[in-house]
């Protein structure tokens, strides 16, 4: 029996240093794997998502993208859209359009521009959801902190579903030691999971974020693009900013140095990315 090889790289997502942001693994050629051969190469290669590079089935599109967590396919993630756009338009696309590209995915369309060496997704358009008193309680719990702590807590889904959470400042965010069993019980089916942010009280950064996911088999994500995503709806709502854009950091207490930038446009878009680098390049063998 001869073995196949398929094409992938690694991307490191949200940092301009190799190895400080959030790698995803992209696979260049998804059309030739099912469904079944997508979930176990993402659960043996166990990063937070890996990426199937497909064909479009929309002809407004460049790329089909689909995305797996080590558990389950998502519809839609921030940093393997970042990566993966990276990783394609490196490997040579050319798009349809001179200045963004269109990635298909369980969400729809997102356009995806590049501006100098950045990557910037559009975010879908959020659905909110209040959170329960009870359940404000319980998350309060699992995160190791006082209820008064968490000042607003929403659900929002912006193609992945995170509780989203705020407290007064970055520190009791960097400070939460999360009990894993206890937030799996609590995040609700169809639930990506928790983010937590808090505004920082340096010149550099305007908000550390920290993104859990402990039923994706992921119990915390370097630096999230959804979980960020999601954080941006909540600053844009409450008006927690008086600037049309911030600069949020992720990953300190793993020891990554995530930097993810937000944009708000006049047309009431979202616009959230940052930088990634190609860290390694190679294939992957399956079995014939």
């Amino acid at each position: 029996m001869s073995n196949r090889n398929v094409k992938f790289k690694e991307i490191d997502v949200f940092t301009k240093v190799p190895y400080k942001g959030n790698p995803v693994a992209v696979v260049m050629d998804g059309d030739k794997l099912s469904s079944s051969q997508m979930q176990q190469i993402a659960n043996w290669i166990h990063l937070s998502e890996t990426t199937f590079v497909c064909s479009p089935s929309n002809s407004e599109a460049d790329y089909r993208l689909r995305i797996f967590t080590p558990n389950n396919e998502l519809p839609f993630a921030g940093h393997p859209t970042i990566g993966s756009a990276h990783a394609i338009l490196e490997s040579g696309l050319r798009p349809q359009h001179e200045d963004y590209v269109v990635q298909e995915c369980g969400s729809g369309l997102v356009k995806i521009y590049q501006k100098g060496e950045q990557l910037f997704l559009t975010l879908p358009e959020p659905v909110k959801n209040d959170i329960s008193s009870s359940q404000v309680k319980q998350l309060a719990e699992a995160l190791g902190i006082n209820e008064t702590e968490i000042e607003i807590a929403e659900q929002i889904n912006v193609g992945a579903v995170w509780d989203t959470v705020k407290l007064p400042s970055a520190k009791p965010v960097t400070d939460i030691l999360p009990n894993m069993n206890m937030l799996s019980k609590i995040i609700a089916a169809g639930v990506t999971g928790l983010t937590v942010f808090g505004p920082t009280e340096d010149n550099f950064s305007d908000f550390e974020v920290r993104s859990f996911a402990p039923n994706e088999g992921v119990d915390e994500d370097p630096v999230c693009g959804s979980g960020n995503g999601s954080v941006a709806v909540l600053i844009k709502e409450h008006h927690l900013i008086n600037k049309n854009s911030y600069l949020a950091t992720q990953g300190k207490c793993l020891g990554r140095d995530g930097r993810v930038e937000v944009k708000f446009t006049e047309d009431d878009q979202i616009l959230l990315g940052g930088n990634a680098v190609s860290c390694i390049e190679g294939n992957l063998v399956l079995p014939g």
